[in-house]
This record gives structure tokens, sequence and C-alpha cells, in this order.
């Protein structure tokens, strides 16, 4: 019979056998595992201690949530003492929808919820087929048919008189949806072998990304109609979104061009060896590991993007920040506009961190 006489050569760390309260432990090796870390941890924690206290103190012991009908002498009465969240109830109805006819915001509410639908089952990877292709397809008719009206005993409402959430939702949708496919192509342009296209890439890149998007809105808004013929007229929300979706594509072409760089060679001519063509090369092999490759840097962009949405107000498009500002103008309600804004922080922060929590699943199982 043969002895062991070797045990496995491990850290003298690994080998000692784990005693304690496993809370305690974790603390011990993240928070207090040395003297100086230790104090560091402490002074972080009476900060984030103090700051909670008088959060709480404020936005909840002494708020205000309710107010008689337009009356906010309630709340000027604890200024500076507590929240005045009853501004919330009063103004929420212009901050989501803007402008729109008071009786008919049903009809945004349900776009909204509709959006929120799709972007659900969009992360169901069981559902990645074409006829989810074909209910986004339906559902974008279904939304503008609710927002636009005209039809089906609706009552017509013109973009002028849009605003709030659903403006930024259709902005962010439309202008990554288009955005995404735009910047494929120009990444691929970018490393074309024809001069004349991997040219026209990089000028098209460089000067989108060259100059902020406020100038592009800037001249999608005042010099784009000069381009078209005369009588032809395109709604302002429309040049906004050219200006997106231009501003979009670029940033994503390089994005994916990374993502192109990092897929091995021998990939390529592995698509090469099947006889791929060059667009089934890059749809069935290509595309697919870049895109896995960028997942994160993609969706930081897309979040980017959502956010870059309230830019729009400098055109004199109400998206939901600039309903946001525009709600506190009115005088009995003007001294809590950080009520306000803390409530759309709310709403912009719920849609990105979906955003990035999606991401992280995706980043865990590869992309598939």
């Amino acid at each position: 019979m043969t002895a062991i006489t070797d045990m496995p050569d491990l850290p003298r760390a690994a080998r000692r056998p784990q005693i304690g309260n496993p809370v305690l432990r974790w603390l011990r090796t993240n928070l207090f595992s040395s003297i100086p870390n230790g104090i560091l941890t402490v002074v972080l924690l009476a900060v984030l201690g103090k700051g909670v206290f008088s959060f709480v103190q404020w936005g909840i012991a002494n708020a205000v949530w309710l107010t008689p009908a337009n009356d906010s002498s309630a709340c000027k009465a604890m200024r500076g003492l507590g929240a005045c969240w009853a501004i919330i109830p009063e103004k929420y109805r212009f901050i989501l929808f803007g402008t729109y006819p008071f009786d008919e915001q049903w009809r945004p509410a349900l776009s909204v919820v509709l959006f929120i639908a799709l972007f659900f089952l969009s992360t169901r990877r069981a559902l990645w087929r074409r006829e989810l292709a074909f209910l986004w397809i339906g559902a974008l008719a279904l939304i503008s048919v609710l927002m636009w009206g005209g039809v089906f005993g609706l009552s017509f409402v013109s973009q002028d008189r849009w605003g709030g959430l659903p403006v930024t939702l259709i902005l962010a949708t439309f202008g990554l949806a288009f955005g995404f496919p735009l910047g494929i192509l120009v990444a691929l342009g970018r490393r074309s072998k024809l001069p004349a296209i991997r040219s026209l890439s990089v000028f098209y890149v460089e000067l989108i990304r060259g100059v902020p998007l406020v100038s592009l809105l800037f001249m999608a808004s005042v010099m784009f109609p000069l381009f078209m013929p005369a009588g032809f007229n395109i709604d302002k929300l429309l040049r906004a979104q050219i200006a997106i979706i231009l501003f979009a594509g670029a940033y994503l072409a390089e994005v994916i061009r990374g993502g192109l760089q990092a897929v091995p060679r021998g990939q390529y001519e592995a698509a090469d060896a099947l006889g791929l063509s060059y667009w089934r090369k890059h749809r069935l092999v290509v595309l697919p590991q870049a895109i896995r490759h960028v997942i994160p840097p993609l969706v930081n962009t897309f979040i980017a993007f959502f956010k870059d949405t309230s830019l729009v107000l400098i055109i004199g498009i109400f998206d939901l920040l600039t309903t946001a500002k525009t709600a506190i103008i009115d005088p009995a309600w003007q001294q809590f506009s950080v009520e306000v804004y803390i409530f759309v922080a709310a709403i912009y922060f719920v849609f990105c961190f979906a955003m990035s929590r999606y991401s992280r699943s995706l980043e865990a199982t590869g992309g598939r």
C-alpha cells in the first residue's frame, strides 16, 4: 500500500481552517485589512451616515406630501426644513406629457407602457426571432396612431403639443434603432479595401465626432430645411431625430470597429474557407463575435445617448427634462425645483440602471 507523504502545494492561508463568523471575516478582509484602511472605512461610513440621516430628515420626516390644489403655503412654511413632494402630484402630468391635451393624456401614457413592454420583451432571448421584429413594427405603428391621432375617432394632436417622457423615449429608441445599423455599415466601411468607401466612412466619423451634438441639432433645425424642395417641410422633431441618428451612428461605428479588430484573423479565414460571401461572413461569423466583445462600451453609449436627448431643448422640443424645467415656472412652486429634479433624475436612473443590469447579464452569458 502506498502512503501519502506529500500534501498539495497550497498557500498557507488556503490550508488554514476558516473559522469564525463569515460576516466578520468579510469585514476584516475587505474593510479593515489594515489600520489605514480601517480609518478610511470609518471616515467614509461617518460621512455616508450623516448624508443618509440628513436626507431622511429632509426628504421623509419633515416632508410635505400633499397640499390642497395649487396651494403651496404648507411647503413654504417648511422651506429649508423639509422637502415639498406635493409638487409632484401637482405637476406630474405636465412633467410626463407636456402640453399634450389634458383629456387625451391617456394616449401618451399608453405609448410609454408600450415602449416599456417592447423593451422588456426584447430582453427575453427566447423571443429573439423574426416575429419580434414584426411585433416592434406593429407596436411602433400603434404608438404613432396614439400620439398623432386623426384616425379611429382619435383627435389629431400635432407634434408641437408632444412633450415629456414619450418624446424622450421616441428620440432615444429611434435614434439607437437606426443609429446601430448605420454604425455597423460605417464600421465595415472603415475596414473596406475600396478607397472611396473607406475615405467616405472616415470623413463621416471624423466630421460628426468633431462637433458637439448641440451644433448638429442647430444644423438640422436651421440648415436642413434649406436643402428640401420648395413647399416640403419637415417638423422639428423629425429633424432632431435625424441629427441624433447621425450622431449615434458615428460613435457606435467606432465602438463596433473596435470589436471587429478584436475578432481573430482565423475567424475571417475560416469563413472564407467555407465559401461564405462577404455579407454572410460578417452576419454569421464576424459581427456576432465583434458585438460580444464590445457589449460594455455599447451599453455605455446607449445610456449616454438616452441622456443626451435632453439637448433637444435648444431647438424648442419639450423632452422630459425640459417639461420639468417648465413646470417650476409657476410662481407658486418656483422655490421647489430640487424635488422636481430628483423626480426626473429617478426616472432617468430607472431606465439607465435597467440597461446597465441587462448589459451585465449579457456579459455573464457571453451575449448568447
